[in-house]
């Protein structure tokens, strides 16, 4: 069932938002929901080839293991 949000924009997002709906011919919420699913797709989250090379690396996984422990039990510092 969809959902219904509040956003605020500034005038200038909301002028670009409206006038690439208006190009696209669809609505701004049509336009915000499609470009956000696409930047969360592209960024965020792991294609099914780039999961499978992830899950195939055994090295990589005994690394994380060992990251994931660590963090458990706070060890370690945050490197950002």
């Amino acid at each position: 069932m969809p959902k219904t949000i509040t956003l605020r924009l500034s005038e200038e997002a909301y002028r670009k938002f409206n006038a690439a709906a208006i190009e696209d011919n669809r609505s701004i919420s049509n336009l915000i929901e499609t470009l956000a699913l696409k930047k969360l797709n592209e960024e965020i989250f792991v294609d099914n080839f780039e999961m499978e090379e992830i899950l195939s690396n055994t090295r990589l996984l005994k690394k994380l293991e060992k990251g994931h422990a660590h963090a458990k039990v706070k060890k370690g510092k945050l490197i950002g």
